[in-house]
């Protein structure tokens, strides 16, 4: 896996939407301080740039040292676009206008320079000629403004957040959170992103795409310690050879209790969890090129035909979204 530090750009105009930009860059923040925790090199480089070195946000805040907007690239980069109040988005003035003359200078390559939309950043983007022939989402008050503004982009309605790399764009406010865990979850695997969710106390959502919640972000949306200590382990090494009393040792507690514990507050038996947790790990397999042998054993199944059952029991084979069991790749 590429461990290149990652330059997140966070470009303000004046009025730009606080929680818009501030809620991902938190979700940045402790994705690196996970990783420092673990013992492992921060992955993202988070900067605040605009027209202006002064800008004031939504909410009256004046945020002051602001970066210039950036004239090279020496490495993989994110330019995030947040949104601004009102009904329409305005970009008569000068800061807006120097922000879309800089935009339609960049050139977007998946890997290497990427555009993330928060709410109406979308807007911004399509005014600038960013959105031509991608698919794309935005706060649903600003849909038909953006079918306006670029009739060569498809809109899309009612979602969280749409992915067409290199563009990446959400639906508008606690949605570039989301969408964020989701960037994270790519780059730094799935685990870590739901430690980032569980000490921001977030609801989790589906992905883009997914017709369910992966295993490694469900069952997550509670507050009990001993038990996202365990999730958090057993999500680490899907593959060991994991057992309810294994998993109590975890949590310091009894077998029975930790059964309790995890119906109670996670809605799933522990062994079920586990067994959804090793058939994502094996759809993650699958979808990087292992065969259905070398899946299973990643994932922590004895045989092919262990995952092959397990994978028919939750309805995966089959599904359109989902790689097929049928032969050995």
């Amino acid at each position: 896996m590429n461990s290149a530090l990652i330059r997140v750009v966070f470009v303000l105009l004046p009025h730009s939407l606080v929680l818009d930009w501030a809620g991902p860059a938190e979700a940045l923040r402790i994705a690196n301080q996970q990783l420092r925790a673990a013992g492992q090199p921060e992955r993202f480089a988070i900067e605040f740039a605009s027209p202006d070195p002064e800008a004031i946000g939504s909410v009256g805040i004046t945020l002051a040292g602001l970066s210039p907007l950036p004239s090279h690239w020496d490495g993989p980069a994110w330019i995030v676009l947040v949104g601004l109040p009102g009904n329409s988005i305005s970009t008569a003035g000068p800061e807006a206008q120097t922000l879309l003359r800089w935009l339609r200078d960049q050139r977007f390559e998946r890997g290497r320079l990427e555009l993330v939309t928060i709410c109406a950043g979308a807007l911004l983007a399509a005014h600038a000629g960013a959105l031509a022939g991608r698919r794309a989402t935005t706060h649903h008050h600003h849909l038909d403004e953006l079918r306006q503004v670029e009739p060569r982009c498809e809109v899309v309605a009612n979602r969280v957040f749409v992915i067409d790399p290199p563009l990446y764009s959400s639906a508008g406010v606690t949605t570039g959170i989301d969408l964020m865990l989701h960037r994270i979850a790519d780059i730094c695997g799935e685990a870590l992103a739901a430690q980032v969710a569980q000490t921001m106390v977030v609801v989790l959502r589906r992905g883009p795409q997914d017709p369910e919640l992966s295993p490694f972000l469900a069952y997550r949306n509670h507050l009990h310690p001993a038990l996202h200590r365990v999730q958090d382990t057993v999500s680490e090494t899907p593959q060991d050879d994991w057992s309810v009393p294994r998993m109590a040792q975890v949590a310091h507690t009894s077998a029975r209790h930790l059964t309790r514990l995890f119906i109670e507050h996670a809605g799933v038996a522990p062994l079920e969890y586990l067994r959804r947790l090793r058939l994502a790990t094996a759809r993650l397999a699958l979808d990087s090129g292992a065969n259905v042998t070398r899946a299973a054993e990643l994932a922590g199944f004895t045989s092919d035909t262990q995952l092959r059952r397990a994978w028919r029991q939750f309805g995966f084979d089959g599904s359109p979204s989902r790689p097929r069991l049928g032969a050995r790749g």
